[in-house]
């Protein structure tokens, strides 16, 4: 009997004794010994369950939309089966609104014992499949809740009402009031009513509890409190620029640094920070998007056990701030929420909520790989499908309005084999970019000072994606591409001040480099004073222009730092009197990841097409590519060594590297031409 045919009558037998909620632990005991015996497919290659490592398998998760509605269990256990059989490695739990916004559609309360029965049996079925089970923590996103207590709202500093609205949600067509992400004590009055709801789902294998990207009101943001935390940070008074509304206003630079200083440290403090804590707590791992988020985005992502990127919304390029703060801070996996609104995007309300995006359905796998593989090569090691939405048996009805739909439909081009061949190519190259650890020679000063003070996106950018907002979200930020070869990484204030120059490496965070690059307008003092306490412990800086200090506190020292800075032989604005060779060596390089896993390198490079991509990716782009190589040199181990990149069409590449060459690793995926509109 096949595994699925064999589990499905498992799971019918425990379902029935689940329910009648009798000897639930012997019950589980039964079926987790039927799981080992009737288990007939062996785990693939690299295949990893240990419950102490966290995305083990290295298979994709998709994010799994439940619109609201009464769940059946035997549809639960349907699409989690299919999604084992074709290659993924969990899910994340997301709960929405009625399909097609029906008011009329009957659905048990968010979080209540009706709504949480069908998520705990999901969680168990999840469990004996293998598969991992994550929860968006909450009904879409920011957090909400139509019960949010009086003052826990949202608010900027003018309007606690409005901004706090949240019309689509599992409870619709009830309103409901975003939390307020600056206050932890309304935090953690969200987070009980979450946890209520979950305990019995946060049981067996530890799942993660997550959190999207930034979707709250940031201009002129504001908590009780506020204004007496700025005063004490910065000895004069905000109010002024607040009530008059002038805080963005050319001339007052200085004061709109100094606010977003404030409340960078609102948003880890009271939000982040309590996050990750709360799901230590409830014995779960927290895995968060700070994508958005009015804050010092490396420092933030360092927070969460799991930090996770998006693309395309976000530039690929992006995604290398996720991965720095996991280097950093020692974390293995970076998650993206990967394809979202590749082709464009059709808002939900268009035709009466049947909003869909361009080419669902017909999306071509050449051009997600496009993407994916853009990720890989700017850090990315986990991918998270976005996504799948819940359906009945035998049906393929529900779509989500923004994304790819992964369907059990084979009409739709992502179902089948070809999902399963592509997620097997994902698993690989995932599993790889997680031996050992991220290598880099350079360190890059990351410029948050610089995207403070840069203002609004301007009117091409919004105009295409109403949802970014400014400089500081840092979307379009990359470290410099003359230095790619040494594979830089993104340093920032709060890692150099404890980092230390010794035996020829800076030692910062939990990973090292050889020298630092430093291309910005504005840097806080202390940074300064750390470069330069580490230029004389003998750290090579590229100083490629003078910065000045940001905010209305100045330091009258600043100038006589930079200048001793200056004079010191380790700095230099010409970076081929400091650096040695770089690993890889060329001319107009493919974006590449490399991994060091002790003598061994594991480089993946990605198809030069890569470099191209842009939102909204136009449909079949990948088609284009006609194949392309490129001269490179290698140096490691003390020799160096040249090598052609042949890529065929569509084709990324991967090499292993040790003492004894360089060995190229067939990756064994090459996308073909699927069924068009």
């Amino acid at each position: 009997m096949e595994l699925s045919k064999t589990l499905c009558v498992l799971i019918l037998m425990y379902e029935s004794l689940y329910t009648m909620k009798k000897h639930l632990f012997p019950l589980m005991l039964f079926f987790v010994a039927a799981t080992t015996i009737f288990s007939c497919n062996p785990p693939s290659q690299g295949d990893d369950s240990s419950d102490d490592k966290l995305y083990a398998s290295s298979k994709p998760y998709t994010r799994w939309w439940w619109f609201s509605s009464e769940i059946d269990k035997n549809d639960v256990r349907d699409q989690l089966v299919w999604l084992k059989d074709h290659d993924f490695g969990g899910v994340e739990i997301a709960w929405i609104y009625p399909m097609f916004l029906d008011s009329t559609t009957v659905h048990p309360d968010f979080l209540s014992p009706e709504w949480s029965e069908p998520v705990v049996y999901a969680k168990h079925v999840a469990d004996s499949l293998g598969l991992g089970c994550d929860y968006t923590y909450g009904t879409l996103w920011p957090f909400n809740d139509v019960d949010l207590p009086a003052g826990d709202e949202t608010r900027n500093f003018f309007d606690s009402v409005e901004v706090a609205k949240r019309p689509l949600t599992w409870d619709h067509p009830k309103v409901a009031r975003i939390l307020n992400h600056l206050d932890k004590k309304a935090f953690s009055r969200y987070a009980s009513k979450m946890n209520k709801a979950l305990n019995e789902a946060y049981k067996g294998k530890k799942p993660g509890i997550f959190v999207d990207s930034w979707e709250v009101e940031t201009e002129y943001a504001w908590t009780p409190g506020f204004d007496k935390t700025f005063m004490a940070e910065h000895g004069y008074d905000i109010l002024p620029y607040m009530q008059q509304r002038t805080l963005l206003d050319k001339g007052n630079e200085d004061a709109l640094y100094d606010y977003m200083h404030t409340l960078s440290g609102y948003v880890m403090r009271e939000f982040y920070q309590p996050f990750a804590e709360n799901a230590t707590r409830v014995g779960a791992f927290s895995r968060a998007q700070c994508g958005g988020a009015p804050t010092d985005l490396l420092t933030a992502f360092t927070l969460v056990d799991v930090p996770e990127t998006e693309a395309i919304l976000y530039e690929p390029s992006f995604s290398k701030i996720t991965a720095s703060a996991a280097a950093l801070a020692d974390k293995e996996v970076v998650t993206a929420e990967t394809f979202t609104c590749a082709y464009g995007w059709t808002s939900l309300r268009y035709k009466n909520g049947r909003g869909q995006s361009p080419h669902q359905g017909r999306e071509q796998i050449a051009d997600l790989k496009l993407i994916c593989d853009a990720l890989f090569a700017n850090g990315t090691n986990q991918i998270i499908w976005h996504g799948f939405p819940f359906n009945k048996v035998g049906k393929s009805d529900n779509y989500f309005y923004t994304t790819c739909q992964v369907s059990t439909d084979e009409n739709n081009n992502l179902s089948g084999e070809p999902i399963s061949a592509f997620n097997r190519y994902m698993t690989k190259v995932s599993q790889l970019m997680r031996k050992g650890r991220n290598f880099s020679e350079m360190a890059v000063y990351m410029p948050l000072e610089d995207s403070w003070l840069g203002g609004k996106y301007p009117k091409e950018i919004t105009d295409q994606m109403a949802w970014a907002l400014g400089y500081y979200e840092m979307r379009y930020i990359d470290t410099p591409k003359e230095m790619k070869g040494y594979q830089p990484l993104w340093v920032n204030e709060h890692f150099l001040s404890t980092a230390e120059y010794k035996d020829g490496l800076l030692h910062c965070g939990s990973t090292t480099f050889k020298s630092l690059y430093v291309d910005v307008k504005y840097m806080e003092f202390g940074a300064l004073q750390s470069i330069l306490r580490l230029a004389k412990q003998g750290l090579p800086v590229i100083l490629k222009r003078l910065p000045v200090e940001p905010g209305r506190n100045k330091h009258s020292e600043y100038a006589e730092v930079l200048k001793e800075l200056t004079g010191l032989s380790t700095v230099s604005n010409d970076s081929s009197k400091l650096l040695g060779k770089p690993l890889i060596d060329g001319v107009d390089l493919p974006d590449f990841w490399c991994r060091e896993d002790g003598n061994v390198y594991y480089i993946f490079f990605a198809n030069p097409l890569t470099q191209t991509i842009k939102y909204p990716l136009e449909y079949g782009y990948a088609f284009i590519d006609l194949g392309n190589e490129r001269q490179i040199t290698i140096n490691h181990h003390g020799k160096s060594e040249p090598f052609t990149l042949k890529f065929r069409p569509m084709e990324s590449l991967m090499l292993k590297i040790d003492t004894e060459g360089i060995h190229p690793i067939d990756l064994g995926f090459i996308p073909q031409k699927m069924r068009e509109d």
